[in-house]
This record gives C-alpha cells, sequence and structure tokens, in this order.
C-alpha cells in the first residue's frame, strides 16, 4: 500500500511538472509577446548586420525579451539573420514574431519625379531604401558604366524615369541603377524608339525636349502641343528660345541649384552656356531635369500644328496663349508683361 502512495505520488509529480513544462513551453513559443500599442510596427535590419543588432531593436517590442532569445536561438534564427524592412502585428507570438523576421521583408513603393539633377535624385532615393547619397551618386557618375550604356555625365539624368517601382529597403546603390537600367530599357520599346526614328530623334534628345516640355507645363494635356511648338521650331532650323534653358543655365553657371527665378530677363539671354537655347542652336548636351513618362510621349506623339510660339495665359492660368506668327505672338505676350508687372515680380 506504501509503495502504490509512492507510485501515486511520483506519477503525479510527474504531471504537475510536464504541465508545468508544458506551460512554460507554450508561453514561450504560443503566448502573445509584443509590447507596443500600434497594429504594426516596422523593423529595420541593415545590411550585414547580426543577431545582436536586432536583439537591440526587438528587447523594446516584447514584453518577455528571454523566451523570445531562447525561442531564437533554438529555431537558429540567431545565426541566419537577414537584412530587411520588417513589419511585426500586435499580438504575434515568438514563434510567428520569428517567422516574420526570417520572410516577411516588406517591400518600399519607391517613387520620384521630376528631380533636376542627379544629386537631387540620390537625395531622394536615399530617403526611402538603405543606400545613403554618396554610394548612389558614386554609381550614378561612375564612368566605366555609363560609356558602357550609352551615356555620358550630360545624358546620365535621362536613365531615370520617374514613376513608382518596388524595392526591398535593403537596396543596395548598384542594385537600384541597376534596376533603373532594367527599366529604362523596357520604356524605350520598340514602338517608343520607332517613333523617336520617326521624327528624326534619338531617345536621348527625345528626352531633351521632353524635358524642356515638363519644365513648360505642369498640364499633361497642353504637352503635346507645346512640343509641337519645339518640333516646329527645331525641324526648321530654329533656336529653340525656351526659357527653362536660360534658368537652368543660370543655376548651372552659379552653381546655386536652390535659386528660384520667376522671370527671364533679357541680360539672361546673353549668358554663354551650351544649355541657353536663346544662344545655341543645337539641343541642349542634356536634359535639364528628369522628364516623367507624359512629357517623353507628349515629344514621340506631338500636335502637329502650325504654332511657333506661346505665352503664359493670365486669364487661364497654368495653361498658355499659342500663336503662328510673331505679331500675334507679341500682342500675347504683352498682355502677360503687363500682368507680371502689375504683380510686382521682377526676378
Amino acid at each position: 500500500m506504501y509503495i502504490k502512495k509512492i507510485l501515486l505520488a511520483i506519477v503525479l509529480l510527474g504531471l504537475i511538472g510536464a504541465g508545468i513544462f508544458s506551460y512554460f513551453v507554450y508561453q514561450a513559443v504560443f503566448a502573445p509577446n509584443t509590447n507596443f500599442e500600434t497594429k504594426t510596427t516596422l523593423i529595420y535590419i541593415p545590411s550585414g548586420a547580426v543577431y545582436e543588432d536586432v536583439a537591440k531593436k526587438m528587447k523594446p517590442l516584447v514584453k518577455d525579451f528571454y523566451s523570445f532569445n531562447k525561442l531564437a536561438e533554438r529555431k537558429g534564427y540567431t545565426k541566419n539573420v537577414k537584412a530587411g524592412r520588417y513589419s511585426l502585428k500586435n499580438g504575434l507570438n515568438n514563434n510567428e514574431l520569428i517567422n516574420a523576421l526570417r520572410s516577411n521583408n516588406i517591400p518600399v513603393q519607391l517613387t520620384f519625379n521630376n528631380q533636376e539633377r542627379l544629386e537631387n535624385l540620390a537625395k531622394r532615393i536615399a530617403q526611402q531604401i538603405e543606400a545613403d547619397s554618396t554610394s548612389l551618386i558614386t554609381m550614378f557618375k561612375e564612368e566605366a558604366f555609363l560609356q558602357e550604356n550609352g551615356f555620358d555625365d550630360a545624358t546620365a539624368l535621362a536613365m531615370y524615369i520617374p514613376n513608382k517601382y518596388e524595392f526591398f529597403w535593403n537596396t543596395s546603390a548598384d542594385q537600384f541603377r541597376a534596376r533603373m537600367l532594367k527599366e529604362y530599357n523596357r520604356f524605350w520599346t520598340k514602338e517608343r524608339r520607332a517613333k523617336a526614328d520617326t521624327i528624326q530623334l534619338t531617345p536621348h534628345q527625345v528626352t531633351v525636349i521632353a524635358s524642356i516640355v515638363q519644365k513648360e507645363t505642369a498640364k499633361v494635356d497642353e504637352r503635346p502641343r507645346i512640343a509641337g511648338v519645339y518640333m516646329n521650331r527645331y525641324v526648321n532650323g530654329w533656336k529653340l528660345d525656351a526659357d527653362p534653358t536660360v534658368i537652368y543655365a543660370i543655376k548651372k553657371h552659379a552653381n546655386d541649384w536652390d535659386r528660384v527665378i520667376k522671370r527671364v530677363l533679357y541680360k539672361d539671354l546673353e549668358l554663354d552656356s551650351p544649355y541657353n537655347t536663346y544662344k545655341q542652336k543645337e539641343l541642349p548636351p542634356g536634359p535639364i531635369a528628369m522628364p516623367d513618362i507624359s512629357a517623353i510621349d507628349a515629344v514621340l506623339n506631338y500636335e502637329k500644328h502650325e504654332y511657333y510660339f506661346f505665352v503664359a495665359n493670365v486669364k487661364n492660368f497654368g495653361y498658355h496663349k499659342f500663336a503662328k506668327t510673331l505679331a500675334q505672338h507679341n500682342r500675347n505676350k504683352n498682355e502677360y508683361v503687363k500682368w507680371i508687372n502689375k504683380k510686382g515680380i521682377k526676378r
């Protein structure tokens, strides 16, 4: 009888021990273990990070770091850290947290628009992915890469087509550049290249004119007509006489890219620069800004008309008045000059 009691006690103690062990296993693996109030939180793990770096980031995000750490060891995560941008949901248990850090690298919806220079582009991209602006600008200007792919320092900006792209946050500078080259080649389809051939322009020349159109008007529906004016001038051997190129030339000459110029003066037209289309008959050596797709397509599909001149329409802001003759243009221009003088805009 005594032996039976001992055996029973041992069994009971075993069951209790197993229960306690099971409880701790459950708590360590399956119990919620997050310590933030938002529905989700993001954790950024840089390239080259080791588990100690992840641990520092995770400690404030979990209630029980000890159990998280032990399970991370058992699951082999401590020796297999992956860089990326990870989303953690409130209420996840340790097992789910570790699985999320292994496989839930959330892409970034990267965007950029009409940057004037590669430096501006590098700064914009560095705000969205891991690569810093210094490494990006180094990749953007690498001479061997540019020569190999048909670009130079003046035309390099043309390779970057403004749009929304999906990238992993831990994208490096050379990976970003390689992807943009791929997107550039994908954009310049056989159809677009054929249209460029039809109007006797190279893709680079199309981009240069498109950059001027981009600067002239933000109205997408007006861009084919603006492009038609510049194509009329170009085809007939005229200088483009484009104010945006003068503004770009002034900024470049002064190396003052933050300068705001609202009015081009007659003295500005005399600036000796390959970008000043009031002085140079040839197209500028490169784009004066990064044209978006609508501006490029506006040049490829420019409106056929007989207009050679245009000026801002003070009665329909954002749009322009077009003219076929210089006399008609001067009348439109006088109206604009009176308006700008009335506003007190001198520069």
